[in-house]
């Protein structure tokens, strides 16, 4: 009896060992408020080497797109569908339609939920940002759509969009809101726990981990030896830098050198008439800062799955929310006098008092928040914005930021790293085929074995939009037959093959570039390309309908 147990024991454990074995761990890694151009492997300055090294035994995409702002980017990635389809539309407030309810829908699937059902185990670390239920008056049922009640075995990071690097509000683990330790850092914590995740993890079962860093969101905070490395590094201001990156990218062929450097921001100053100069190179140097800060953290991570002999069977994507960030957070008025130097410790926060303010009014040692144009960014004391004329910068070479759906706002860095499952021959090598948050979902549930359901707690799911992006690891198209589309705040697009239907605000006209000649968008068709226009535009707004989509502004006077 007791041998045929045994015996049974062992088979059923190298069965699930094998099981495992042809499934990936799969990390799915992003960053906040980041630039097309702003690590090194994709033309910057900024020292990346870990994620370098992950694009040169992997590969990057040239054409991935985002949502270009915070949470719809994250309800879409966790969904699987656009943002409008899984309630998030566009902020965390409830506006009451459908597509509009700053919240998950119950008819999503998160990727954790449905990873976890096919055997996967699930963690999180950072931030959540896809509920209005944040705290921390919160009653019996808010933390529904909470990480820990949407498929995450375990969670650790914020609940909110936004907030200090040294003392995040809404910071939780698992469903308890939570103080920050001592000498905390978020990009560091947000490390230490995905480390920890990969430490503690059971290799009987492979496991998805979503890494989602604030970095670098504002506001502009970073340990100042992080900063030091790139004092004086921005002396010759946004002009230079913009040229600068532009050539790398073309050498790198991250871009066709046919595409023209779109035109300085008209809101931004040349470089040589900006005022407080000092100023300026502080903010772009601590925003380096934290880029810097999220490789060496990243390194760490990378390194543990070293020590555990994952890396080999690891899918790793790397990519960012949104564009570059050109709000002026902080940094709109000019600073009062005694704001630009430290006021003295007056109102510390008491031991376990955790932060429930997006902007604090004290740091947790009780020095007063400042903030104004002159307040050099970088400590906890401090709450500045990087601003326009750098995010101009950070988007080389394309048009416009965060908020907005031309290149510069949805365009984004995506390296995938799966030395067990991308071909050698693609190693180091660039992706061209458009591809799309969306896509996460579908490429999860591919490489992972994983079913996606149709009806879950008796509600009819929405089925995913995206298209595995399995076949690009092996250099082939993607299997896609459709366009992609865009809508936040008024801002519009579509992308049909080389055809990109765009348009700025909701009384902009309608724009039409192939983006195969003229990716920075400088050439506008419209007027000649009138048929594939009216097609487009018919297309467009047949997928607004289905989607969920509202005209903006919304109200009965508008509508």
């Amino acid at each position: 009896m007791f041998r045929t147990l045994f015996a049974l024991l062992v088979t059923l454990l190298f069965y699930s060992h094998a099981f495992c074995a042809d499934r990936p761990n799969i990390i799915i890694m992003m960053a906040d408020d980041m630039g097309y151009s702003d690590i090194g492997c994709y033309g910057s300055e900024i020292e990346t080497p870990t994620l370098n090294s992950l694009a040169e035994n992997g590969m990057r995409f040239t054409q991935f797109y985002n949502t270009s702002r915070c949470c719809p980017t994250r309800a879409c990635l966790i969904t699987g569908l656009y943002p409008h389809q899984a309630g998030v539309g566009h902020m965390m407030e409830d506006r009451k339609l459908p597509g509009y309810r700053g919240d998950l829908g119950k008819n999503t699937r998160t990727i954790a939920e449905v990873m976890r059902d096919s055997g996967y185990a699930t963690y999180m670390s950072g931030k959540w940002h896809v509920t209005k239920k944040v705290g921390p008056n919160l009653k019996p049922g808010d933390q529904h759509n909470w990480p820990a009640n949407r498929g995450f075995d375990q969670f650790f990071g914020t609940i909110h969009g936004a907030g200090s690097f040294w003392d995040p509000n809404s910071l939780a683990r698992g469903l308890q809101l939570i103080a920050p330790g001592d000498d905390f850092y978020y990009t560091d914590a947000i490390a230490d726990n995905a480390v920890q995740y990969i430490t503690e993890h059971n290799s009987s079962k492979p496991f998805f981990m979503y890494v989602a860093f604030t970095c670098p969101h504002w506001p502009m905070h970073a340990r100042e030896k992080d900063i030091a490395k790139y004092k004086g590094r921005y002396a010759g201001g946004w002009d230079e830098l913009r040229k600068e990156r532009q050539q790398r990218m073309i050498e790198m062929g991250v871009i066709d050198k046919a595409w023209k450097l779109t035109d300085r921001d008209a809101n931004a100053p040349a470089w040589d008439d900006a005022k407080l100069k000092p100023w300026h190179e502080r903010r772009m140097e601590v925003y380096a800062a934290m880029i810097d800060s999220m490789d060496q953290n990243i390194g760490r991570i990378v390194d543990k799955l070293k020590d555990k002999g994952y890396l080999e069977n690891t899918l790793i994507m790397f990519c960012a929310d949104n564009g570059g960030c050109a709000e002026e957070y902080g940094s709109n008025r000019k600073a009062a006098p005694e704001d630009l130097q430290q006021h003295p410790v007056t109102n510390p926060m008491k031991p376990g008092e955790h932060q429930t303010r997006m902007i604090p009014n004290f740091s947790r040692e009780g020095r007063k928040v400042r903030t104004g144009r002159g307040v050099m960014p970088g400590a906890d004391d401090t709450y500045i914005a990087y601003g326009l004329p750098w995010a101009n910068a950070s988007n080389t070479p394309f048009r416009r930021y965060k908020h907005w759906v031309h290149e510069g706002g949805i365009s984004s860095p995506l390296i995938v790293h799966w030395p067990a499952g991308i071909e050698h021959e693609q190693h180091n090598g660039f992706y061209h085929d458009p591809a799309h948050l969306i896509d996460f979902m579908a490429t999860c549930v591919d490489v992972g074995k994983a079913e996606y359901l149709q009806e879950a707690n008796g509600l009819a799911i929405t089925p995913m939009q995206g298209t595995s992006l399995r076949p690009a690891f092996s250099g082939k198209p993607l299997e896609r037959g459709k366009p992609l589309f865009w809508e936040h705040e008024g801002n519009r697009a579509m992308r049909d093959g080389k055809w990109k239907l765009v348009a700025r605000g909701h009384n902009g006209p309608w724009e039409l570039y192939d983006i195969e000649d003229d990716r920075t968008e400088t050439n506008n068709l419209i007027d000649r390309e009138t048929e594939k226009a009216d097609a487009m535009i018919s297309a467009y707004e047949a997928w607004a309908v289905e989607t969920l989509v509202q005209p903006w502004p919304w109200g009965k006077k508008k509508r």
